[in-house]
């Protein structure tokens, strides 16, 4: 397939499917809790002797829904991103997802903190994860100028003409305009490390994106209204960053305008990757939707977050970011 050649009848071909899979799993089968985030979170190894995370969504806020619908535009964007699959806890019952590590020894995952703390002593280490506004477009391309490419089998279907870095970047921040995700702290990205030699780590955790917490009544509402400040498209603008433009800036960017400054790094990148973006179908996006069982989101539900997203793909399609 050329640069780009993205059709509906090759997207549907190799994503229809009937509806996702629930994995069962057992925390008494757990070897290590895993401390990273705010969720319950557990480690166990599965038949293949692999190390799978168990995340559970144990708040009811559709985390687990929201993180299998991202993974599977990941996979239509052909981006490299961590695989995650809807599970639950047979012993606690809570749903949640499962992935597995993408950094299994020797390999270590460095996150962006570590990354950016190397370059720069001053680089605030006090672990706060938000309005750190030393986390900005030029800090990160810099300590991305350090990495290679993910490595394969992270980078094996990436589109041609993506060659660094920064232009793999430019892709996951323009997933993070397209999702709402405002979940791009400097915890949520990072390298693989072997040896010496250290590469973008691909994609992860987008349990934060899709206004996954928003309740039914509020998504009825904004779905339903006149009143254009609580329509969807307002709604979509104010999703910000966790990145800023400068260090002095008050506010981090919006996830447009975040993509927006990548994308002026990178242009060329930028243009592969929205290429493919505009190329999935509506009816391509509202089958990922459809294909999470209803126990996990309701109609209103995916109804909103089919909007949102296809209200999102147009902004970034028609160049309109502000």
């Amino acid at each position: 397939m050329t640069q780009g050649s993205v059709t509906q009848a090759s997207i549907m071909r190799v994503f229809v499917r009937p509806m996702f899979s629930v994995t069962p799993v057992s925390s008494r089968n757990r070897y290590a809790l895993e401390p990273l985030g705010t969720k319950p979170k557990f480690w166990f190894t599965d038949d293949q002797e692999r190390r799978i995370l168990f995340k559970a969504e144990a708040r009811g806020t559709g985390e687990d829904w929201a993180e299998k619908v991202a993974c599977e535009l990941c996979r239509m964007l052909v981006l490299p991103h961590v695989v995650y699959n809807l599970a639950f806890d047979a012993q606690t019952g809570l749903p949640g997802v499962i992935c597995e590590n993408c950094a299994p020894p020797p390999v270590e995952l460095v996150l962006g903190n570590q990354l950016l703390l190397a370059r720069d002593p001053a680089y605030p280490g006090d672990g706060r994860r938000y309005k750190v506004q030393a986390h900005t477009v030029k800090a990160v391309a810099d300590a991305l100028s350090d990495l290679a490419v993910p490595p394969s089998p992270w980078s094996d279907s990436m589109p041609s003409g993506i060659q660094s870095a920064l232009d793999v970047f430019v892709g996951y921040v323009m997933l993070d305009a397209w999702i709402a995700n405002q979940d791009r702290h400097h915890e949520n990205w990072g390298a693989l490390k072997t040896g010496n030699d250290l590469c973008l780590a691909p994609t992860f955790d987008h349990g934060a994106s899709l206004a996954r917490n928003l309740s039914d009544s509020e998504r009825a509402e904004r779905l339903s209204t006149r009143d254009s400040r609580r329509q969807i498209d307002s709604f979509a603008r104010k999703a910000r960053s966790a990145i800023y433009g400068a260090a002095a800036d008050p506010k981090a960017l919006t996830t447009f305008d975040a993509w927006i400054a990548f994308s002026r790094l990178s242009p060329a990148a930028s243009r592969i990757w929205k290429q493919r973006l505009c190329s999935i179908t509506d009816q391509c996006v509202s089958h990922i939707l459809d294909e999470i069982p209803p126990a996990r989101i309701s109609e209103t539900g995916r109804r909103f977050t089919l909007s949102l997203l296809l209200v999102n793909q147009q902004r970034i399609c028609s160049g309109d970011i502000h």
